[in-house]
């Protein structure tokens, strides 16, 4: 038998780590003296020792150590490690393309954000717009009807709306629009105000600071990044108004969130 000490030195680990390893009943003492509290090992031991020792240098977690030790089968353990493994060289592999992309670039007027936007009810209306200087008189026209039609319907809190171009291409006249408010629940729709549930959805998101007019540089910015990252595109991008003429008086000091899903 191996007093704690010695164990520990053949089986470099730590007494520390030994007596973490037995508060986890992954490795205990063959033997335990109450009275003094001195632990002994067996030789026999140093075989589980070396496992769980390279198991963790694989990255493996003491509960999927412990899995294996209990008998669950070894290859299902690595095959699932392998996996996520594989999942965290993907996500590094992008992080290491954009931090060499953003490098390149002489300013960085632009930061892009992955992030999740959760699902909810919305209304909707579409509409064919002269140009694009009936934006902002369509959208609290749609808002005064849904309102009209639905007294007692409130917004989503944070609140989030958002327009969708929908012809595929920039267009300066006939422009389709498509424009979404989230609300709390369903309510009544007319040939104009419909209703609908959005999924939640995975988003490369970006911010422009100032005129519509120069809004185009952040789209090309955003499709050139997701591009280059790899990222696949699946839907329309999505056009927020943050901040605008209605309580901002300098127009460089407009607001607006881009967002495209991705997969």
């Amino acid at each position: 038998m191996l007093k704690i000490g010695e164990f520990s030195k053949l089986a470099h680990l730590s007494i520390k780590s030994l007596r973490y390893y037995e508060s986890c009943e992954l490795l205990k003492p063959k033997k335990v003296i109450e009275e003094s509290g001195y632990r002994y090992y067996d030789t026999s031991q140093l075989l589980i020792a070396y496992k769980i020792k390279a198991f963790r240098q694989l990255g493996l977690s003491i509960l999927e150590i412990k899995d294996i030790l209990d008998g669950k089968d070894q290859k299902e353990v690595l095959y699932n490690k392998l996996s996520l493994l594989n999942q965290e060289k993907n996500q590094l592999n992008i992080r290491l393309s954009i931090i060499s992309n953003l490098l390149k670039e002489d300013k960085m007027d632009y930061q892009v954000v992955v992030k999740e936007r959760e699902g909810g009810i919305f209304y909707y209306a579409e509409s064919c717009l002269k140009d694009y200087s009936e934006i902002m008189a369509f959208i609290p026209q749609v808002g005064e009807r849904c309102q009209k039609l639905n007294p007692d319907l409130k917004c989503s809190t944070p609140e989030y709306c958002f327009m969708e171009y929908l012809d595929g291409e920039y267009k300066q006249h006939d422009i389709n629009v498509r424009y979404y408010e989230q609300v709390e629940n369903l309510g009544k729709a007319d040939d104009l105000i419909k209703f609908k549930e959005l999924p939640s959805t995975k988003m490369l998101g970006i911010f422009h600071k100032g005129t519509y007019e120069e809004i185009g540089k952040a789209y090309a910015y955003l499709f050139k990044y997701a591009k280059e990252n790899g990222y696949r595109i699946n839907g329309l991008p999505r056009e927020s108004y943050i901040d605008g003429i209605w309580n901002k008086d300098d127009i460089n000091e407009y607001l607006t969130e881009i967002e495209i899903p991705i997969e």
